[in-house]
């Protein structure tokens, strides 16, 4: 009576798929799905050992702020959403193929038909996430939960078949963070992730700093795109943090010209600000400039961050307005002294010029021995 009273409570979701076979005849299926309904029909097989100690399932734990970085895209509206969900399901989904002469120039690669997924109660599922287990979350938290998702099946029982699956699908990189900075500023008129559109405004001021002939970055600026540029000494990444960090510290130099509920960012303000600063920069510390990392720690990631700390520092006294270029190199002039960017050693750090090295914590002492040194010249 009991196994009668849960069939009689299953449901099911019936959907137009395409059938096709691979490998030694595995059934697969492509179809589309209501995103709230993926986690419906599949369970996350997450890794786990049992009583025994041995290894069961394969997706790793539930990261949040992946998931809640989705569901803020996923909330903006009309998004595109085209990323394949794969699943592996049990052989209790039915297939039914759609009657009918194929159509002319069919090479015959896939069957259309319907295909009916049993909605059963959480641990009891007829499919497992192998690829998407963040997306799926998401889309079940999501208010708009008719969103159609693509997903790709596999029929097997074999957790050894989908861990190898899962495996092979996770296994290539991820994007290089520097390939993903040049292609966020091309990416005009879509809506993006808070993350990604963070990264934007700065990505994009990058480009016109190595792309403009007026620029003292110009041509000194290593992208992943131009890879024939030999006189490319400094790594977009450095360039790129030092205007993020300004833009979002309170009181940054870029700060003011950040975008506006109303208003989308100065970027031309933003742009002529660094322009300055790093005209200046290269004045005061010409013997400097333009060198290879390895023979000038100005050029390294660490004495690019820290310089755009001491530029924030620097506009700071000038009361929100923009400092001219002989302000600002007067400025700069009152720490030249201190600085150790191609020989000698840091006093105040106690260490030789070449060992600043582009970690967190000698970034910091370097931004800290910058400021301190502009702070103690101002107040003298």
């Amino acid at each position: 009576m009991k196994a009668v009273r849960e069939r009689r409570e299953s449901k099911e979701i019936v959907v137009r798929a395409l059938h096709t076979t691979q490998g030694h005849d595995l059934d697969v299926y492509a179809f589309f799905i209501k995103g709230a309904d993926i986690v419906k029909v599949a369970d996350i097989s997450r890794v786990d050992r049992d009583e025994s100690d041995a290894l069961k399932g394969f997706q790793r734990p539930e990261i949040r702020t992946h998931v809640k970085g989705i569901i803020d895209y996923l909330s903006q509206g009309d998004v595109l959403f085209p990323n394949a969900i794969i699943l592996a399901m049990s052989p209790q989904v039915r297939f039914t193929a759609s009657r009918g002469t194929r159509p002319t120039g069919d090479e015959g690669l896939a069957q259309a038909g319907t295909l009916t997924i049993p909605v059963n109660e959480a641990g009891e599922r007829v499919a497992w996430i192998v690829d998407g287990q963040q997306r799926s979350l998401a889309l079940a938290q999501i208010a708009d939960k008719g969103i159609a998702v693509p997903v790709v099946a596999f029929i097997s029982d074999s957790l050894e078949l989908q861990r190898q699956q899962f495996i092979l699908v996770n296994k290539a990189k991820p994007l290089p963070s520097r390939l993903i900075n040049e292609l966020l500023p091309e990416t005009n008129g879509i809506q993006l992730p808070k993350d990604l559109s963070a990264r934007k405004v700065p990505s994009e001021i990058c480009n016109f700093l190595n792309r403009d002939v007026n620029s003292p970055f110009f041509k000194l600026i290593k992208r992943p795109s131009d890879r024939t540029n030999s006189e490319a000494i400094i790594t977009d990444t450095a360039v790129i943090t030092m205007i993020r960090n300004s833009m979002n510290n309170p009181l940054g130099a870029l700060a003011p010209f950040k975008a506006s509920l109303r208003d989308g960012p100065d970027l031309q303000s933003m742009y002529r600000l660094l322009v300055n600063f790093w005209n200046a920069v290269r004045a005061v510390f010409p013997d400097a400039w333009g060198l290879d990392p390895r023979q000038s720690r100005l050029m390294h990631s660490a004495g690019i961050e820290a310089m755009g700390v001491l530029m924030d520092r620097i506009y700071g006294r000038f009361s929100g307005t923009q400092g001219s270029y002989e302000a600002v190199k007067k400025e700069l002039e009152r720490v030249a002294s201190s600085c150790r960017w191609t020989e000698g050693n840091w006093e105040t750090l106690g260490v030789a010029w070449n060992e600043i090295q582009s970690t967190p914590r000698d970034i910091k002492k370097l931004q800290d021995a910058l400021v301190r040194a502009y702070t103690t010249s101002s107040a003298s």
